[in-house]
């Protein structure tokens, strides 16, 4: 799918591996490490060893490597003028600790450190989980039974998400309840103005268009806000995710929205700045229609037998490649300030453009 990538564990180090810290994201590591020795009990005795994945658009990432060989990653929010509320390090590390233990599969948090003395910003530390990442939703190279299991693991997961009590796990005030999708329509809106860099017609149209077809809320739930197959860390050799990665947009709102989110990745073309299902055969590939699918997780997440219209979900979708347009308008202007964690970033950043001319066009054909 055509978005930003900035998942923890290990989730670089199988695919770009690890490099020096960049000059950009450098600190301190002597004082990092006497406050993880000082606040991470799990953490051997002795020297550590730092280096940042080459991955990430967004938090920069650190493989924190323990005296005794034990690997750790690290989250950091970035140095510079940030846009509000973005870079969430301290959400993700609440949101991670309230999962730990149920059927969310989640990397075991340790530390969250919110004095920028320490190392300049905001960070927290997990395990490094070791598994397999896989990147192109076609899954060459796989059966068609293995990729059957492999979107069937996807499914159970983020049901399985939608299924947990935010109030059960201690996420009460995680997000406020209700108006969930006229929150985002405005809070993607400023983030957009805020990072515009020039003026792009279809997000002024969707801009206007998209308050004015807000559908029915759904019961509230923790939505992840960036589910999608290269954000889970899956089992070395079952089709078994054992983390959900990167919780940086996390929040309590409406998990169809949340789940129409993962399911653009049937809308998108495959191709070199692009990844998705579009235009293959699904049935030969072994992979669900969108619509199986969905009737599958609506069962899953105690829905079973409902129906959603074909323009309410039609709206999802326009909301969903909205927000992400959002998103990569950001990057981009970290990026030509000099600011982005990726080198790609520039690249990743223009893609805005393209992609909410996709939604204003699929708007035009809801509500006829």
């Amino acid at each position: 799918m055509d978005q930003p990538s900035d998942a923890p564990a290990d989730k670089y180090a199988q695919f770009t591996g690890t490099r020096p810290v960049a000059p950009q994201h450098a600190f301190d590591e002597g004082r990092l490490a006497d406050y993880l020795h000082a606040h991470m009990p799990a953490l051997a005795a002795g020297a550590i060893q730092v280096a940042q994945f080459k991955g990430g658009q967004s938090n920069p990432t650190f493989m924190i490597t323990a005296a005794d060989g034990q690997r750790y990653v690290m989250r950091r929010k970035p140095p510079g003028v940030l846009l509000q509320s973005a870079h969430a390090v301290d959400r993700e590390f609440r949101v991670i600790s309230a999962l730990h233990g149920t059927a969310v599969p989640v990397a075991r948090p340790h530390v969250l450190c919110e004095d920028p003395a320490v190392i300049g910003t905001a960070f927290y530390v997990m395990d490094c989980v070791d598994g397999r990442v896989l990147w192109d939703p076609t899954l060459p190279g796989m059966t068609p039974a293995e990729r059957t299991a492999i979107y069937d693991e996807l499914n159970r997961v983020i049901a399985a998400l939608h299924r947990v009590d935010p109030s059960a796990v201690g996420l009460d005030g995680y997000g406020k309840v209700g108006g969930y999708l006229e929150r985002q329509v405005k809070r993607w809106t400023s983030q957009y103005r805020a990072a515009e860099t020039e003026t792009i017609p279809a997000m002024e149209s969707l801009i206007a268009w998209l308050p004015q077809y807000l559908p029915a809320e759904n019961p509230t739930r923790i939505v992840h806000g960036d589910y999608r197959l290269d954000n889970v860390m899956f089992h070395p050799t079952e089709p078994r995710i054992l983390a959900v990665l990167d919780w940086e947009l996390s929040t309590l709102g409406d998990p169809l929205v949340d789940f129409a989110y993962h399911c653009m990745t049937w809308h998108m073309t495959n191709g070199p700045t692009t990844r998705g299902l579009a235009g293959q055969d699904l049935a030969a590939l072994g992979i669900p229609a969108e619509p199986a699918y969905l009737q599958t997780y609506l069962q899953r997440s105690g829905q079973a037998g409902r129906q959603i219209d074909a323009d309410t979900w039609g709206y999802y979708l326009v909301f969903n490649m909205f927000r992400l347009a959002g998103i990569l308008q950001g990057i981009l202007g970290r990026a030509l300030q000099g600011n982005a964690s990726n080198a790609a970033a520039l690249e990743s950043g223009r893609r805005a453009k393209p992609l909410a001319e996709q939604a204003w066009a699929l708007a035009q054909t809801l509500y006829r």
